[in-house]
């Protein structure tokens, strides 16, 4: 949705034919025992060459790398004690070794592309290339994936590489497993310890000295190593509350609450756990929680002022939570300054939950009466993926593409993924808010754990990801500015604008889609905001566009939603399907007409001949169009009557600006009373039924105030009110409305230029 898909640009799709030629050619030799082509030494030297020259590469490149999602395979749900050692000599070419596992040893230092790369070892000393997707970016800082650190690889896959040599590759995260050094399973030709008899508080200050170094990761293998070495009771406090803390740096927070609780339950009174059992329920987002936690810290320790700051903030997301009150000018301040734009802020689900629909699975429906304008939830993204265009830092760019979908996007999906694999690893409570999300007809295993450890399957992960995933920008508003600044003609065909950031918002998630919609999401960060675009009673079910609708000027041209499993089949599309072909080259023909008029309007010296021809057109347009505007809307006529109503604005004509402002919003079936001229005493401007939602609308309303200032002055007000309810639908708040629009602008529309 919003996403930038290049599924039909032919150099692309070049590229990904090859990718599957490729893949048909590996699959070939299926089954067979490779045959090594270099020497151990080869092979080590090649990668290091090849790092060498990545190293000297500028790191403010904006380079694009190209992602392949490999052929689904389900991750690995057999338990370590089921499962038999393998040796690389072994194993066969593009072949998952069921019931196997393999132990290797990093030989070289790791390099990073698309994938973690390093060269290992077995325990008779052939190597082969290693390639571990979906990896954190600390893993090359933080001390857990070095020359000589051993990996587990459960149920392994020898695959032929683009380069044609042979390499091990494994996406999902719990398929692999870091072996600490005391690890029994390491060999002791590798350094294996046999049965060291060391004090827990030897374990201990070696954790400490790895949290000092920032190797988080390390530093938790030794806590653990302690609790195991029979720690004193003293002792053993405060290894969890030492291990507590390096969960919450790493973002383990599950496993952070349950060191806490276990403290907590010989000492309820902790200050340390009870502090760190705050912090880790406040990173649930169980801010409730998080609270109650905090009026006992603060009654039992006054005196900790980090802890009151901590409090502060918890009752701040808790209120945010409940009333959706949000400081929204502060939150754009805010997005500006992060890289990336991760705010710190709670969601709020306003008054609308989720139901199955009667024909496409679950929707998200109003569970009582809301107004045009209405906040119905502010989500904070499951994960989101910036792309820092217009900075000095590294792309996060790349083409990721999927041979099984044919699908092709440019973006920061990839990344994307990756963020999703990890969180779902280190907060396994978490899984169930987006696993349940749609996945098509892709079946995922059922085994959630095995051997303490969270299955996460990397192609669920994908599929829903695709399936569920919103491009957006840094902010709806930037967006807004930046349509209104851009659209020199009001002509130009209706898109819908591409973003390279996205993320997945679980319950905006389940919005379907429909062309003519009664809602508008709106981004501010990894925040969305979606608010009602019409008066909805209860039970309503909620939809948005996930593309933009189309200006109905073609059949074939009609929304293709075969991605997520079905057509649109809206008013505006059916109408589309039974408008006869004749009307349809009508509209086609008139249409263009209508942009070559518009184009020559500023060359011409006659343009009341120019308008007038353009009104005889529009007219003519409007015949071929068999419904009225209040059952369909017009997406294709709309623009026309706005780009009218500025003409005759700019001219002084304030009757013309406001017959034409008027149309505008009646042909995309808003109804509306007391607008018209000329004026009634008494009768107020009411918009009756609002229609289909359109950035441009928030100037047409500001014409409509600025014209209203000259013939009917009451009317002013209640013009720009609706304009600002308008700017909050399209931008998500209203707080920023003064500093965008305004009726004393050089402009027609109201919009403020910069500078101004």
């Amino acid at each position: 949705m919003d996403i930038h898909d290049v599924s039909q640009m032919e150099e692309y799709r070049a590229v990904l034919q090859k990718q599957k030629h490729s893949l048909q050619n590996a699959q070939s030799r299926k089954g067979q025992t490779p045959k090594p082509t270099r020497s151990r030494d080869d092979i080590i030297m090649e990668f290091m060459f090849s790092r060498m020259l990545a190293s000297n590469r500028p790191t403010n490149t904006r380079d694009i790398h190209s992602s392949f999602v490999p052929p689904a395979y389900p991750p690995s749900v057999a338990a370590l004690s089921t499962l038999k050692r393998i040796l690389i000599r072994d194993l066969t070419l593009e072949t998952y070794h069921r019931g196997f596992y393999i132990l290797l040893r990093a030989v070289t230092p790791m390099d990073r592309m698309t994938a973690v790369m390093t060269v290992v070892e077995d325990e008779r000393g052939d190597v082969v290339m290693l390639q571990l997707y979906n990896q954190e970016k600390e893993l090359s800082t933080d001390g857990r994936l070095v020359e000589g650190t051993v990996i587990l690889v459960k149920e392994p896959y020898l695959k032929v590489m683009a380069d044609g040599n042979y390499g091990m590759r494994a996406d999902h995260l719990s398929d692999i497993r870091f072996l600490p050094d005391h690890d029994s399973l390491i060999p002791l030709a590798w350094g294996g310890q046999r049965a060291m008899d060391a004090s827990a508080n030897y374990y201990k200050i070696r954790g400490n000295n790895c949290f000092n170094k920032n190797e988080h990761h390390l530093a938790i293998d030794h806590y653990s190593r302690a609790l195991s070495s029979s720690p004193t009771a003293d002792e053993a406090v405060t290894i969890r509350l030492n291990r507590a803390l390096t969960y919450l740096k790493t973002h383990q927070f599950d496993a952070a609450l349950h060191d806490v609780e276990v403290v907590l339950l010989a000492d309820e009174c902790s200050e340390k756990a009870l502090f760190r059992k705050s912090q880790a329920l406040y990173h649930l987002a169980r801010f409730e929680e998080s609270c109650k936690v905090h009026q006992v810290l603060c009654k039992a320790y006054p005196n900790n002022t980090a802890a009151r700051a901590e409090f502060d903030r918890a009752t701040s997301r808790l209120a945010e939570q409940q009333t959706g009150k949000y400081p929204f000018k502060y939150l754009h301040r805010e997005a500006r300054k992060r890289c990336p734009p991760l705010l710190d802020r709670a969601t709020y689900i306003g008054p609308v939950s989720v139901r199955p629909t009667e024909s496409r699975g679950r929707g998200l429906f109003t569970t009582e009466a809301v107004r045009a304008g209405d906040l119905l939830l502010c989500e904070k993204a499951f994960a989101y993926a910036f792309d820092n265009e217009g900075t000095d830092t590294p792309s996060n760019l790349s083409i990721l593409m999927n041979t099984e979908t044919d699908t092709i996007t440019k973006g920061t999906q990839a990344e994307l993924i990756t963020l999703i694999a990890q969180k779902l690893y280190k907060v396994p409570t978490l899984r169930s808010t987006f696993i349940d999300l749609y996945h098509g007809s892709y079946s995922p295993v059922d085994t959630a754990e095995v051997d303490g450890t969270p299955v996460v399957d990397t192609f669920l992960i994908e599929r829903i990801m695709s399936l569920n995933c919103f491009g957006c920008g840094l902010s709806s508003r930037e967006s807004h500015i930046r349509t209104m600044k851009e659209a020199e003609s009001q002509l130009e065909p209706t898109k819908t604008e591409t973003f390279h950031s996205c993320g997945v918002w679980p319950l905006a998630s389940y919005i379907n889609h429909s062309c003519n919609s009664n809602a508008r999401r709106s981004f501010i960060g990894d925040m969305m905001i979606v608010r009602a675009t019409r008066d909805l009673p209860k039970d309503t079910e909620l939809v948005f566009w996930y593309k933009a609708p189309l200006d109905n000027t073609s059949k074939a041209k009609q929304l293709n939603l075969k991605h997520w499993g079905f057509r649109c089949s809206c008013e505006i599309c059916q109408d589309s399907i039974e408008t006869e072909e004749s009307d349809l080259m009508k509209r086609r023909r008139l249409t263009a007409d209508l942009a070559n008029a518009f184009q020559s309007l500023g060359k011409s010296r006659k343009p009341n001949l120019v308008i007038a021809r353009i009104e005889d057109v529009v007219s003519k347009l409007e015949e071929t169009y068999r419904r009225l505007a209040i059952e369909v809307p017009r997406a294709g006529i709309w623009k026309a009557f706005s780009s009218l109503a500025a003409f005759h604005a700019s001219r002084g004509v304030s009757e013309k600006a406001v017959d034409f402002a008027l149309k505008t919003l009646e042909s995309l079936g808003y109804v509306l009373e007391g607008g018209r001229l000329p004026r009634r005493s008494g009768v107020r401007l009411c918009v009756v039924k609002w229609g289909l939602m359109m950035d441009g609308l928030v100037g047409c309303w500001m014409i409509l105030c600025r014209a209203y200032c000259d013939v009917a002055p009451e009317l002013a007000d209640q013009a720009e009110d609706y304009a600002r309810t308008t700017y909050r639908m399209c931008v998500g708040e209203d707080e920023t409305f003064g500093d965008t629009y305004s009726r004393f602008s050089k402009r027609t529309d109201g919009f403020l230029v910069r500078g101004e």
